[in-house]
């Protein structure tokens, strides 16, 4: 008999997956936590960050391409922030992973149950 494996429904299998690329780079992911604190020029960025600003254009670029942040011009400066969409594909993959384990944990739990009243069938007669 063969053993099925339970897939769950992917409704844009490629956008974690390219979150996850996008952010896989450290000076990315510091970053993005930058900017959960609010909009900031690639200037700011880089200061905080302690890189050179063609660096953090760069990165930013790749955040940018990848749908993680928006960049709004104002006059010679752009500024950038988080897009949440992203991040709540992302929350929503990985909570997947924790229907799965708590899945997995009920199934182990019943089958322990089964087994202990097994092993310890209740008298009906004392």
């Amino acid at each position: 008999m063969a053993h099925e494996v339970n897939h769950m429904p992917r409704s844009k299998p490629g956008v974690a997956m390219s979150t996850l690329s996008a952010l896989a780079e450290p000076n990315r992911l510091k970053i993005v936590e930058l900017l959960r604190d609010g909009p900031l020029t690639v200037g700011e960025i880089a200061e905080r960050l302690g890189i050179r600003q063609p660096q953090a254009s760069k990165h930013l670029k790749v955040l940018t391409d990848n749908g993680l942040l928006d960049v709004r011009a104002d006059a010679n400066r752009r500024i950038y922030r988080l897009l949440p969409a992203p991040f709540q594909e992302l929350e929503t993959w990985v909570q997947s992973f924790n229907r799965v384990a708590e899945d997995r944990w009920d199934n182990l739990d019943a089958y322990l149950r089964e087994l202990q009243s097994k092993d310890h069938p209740s008298d009906g007669a004392n």
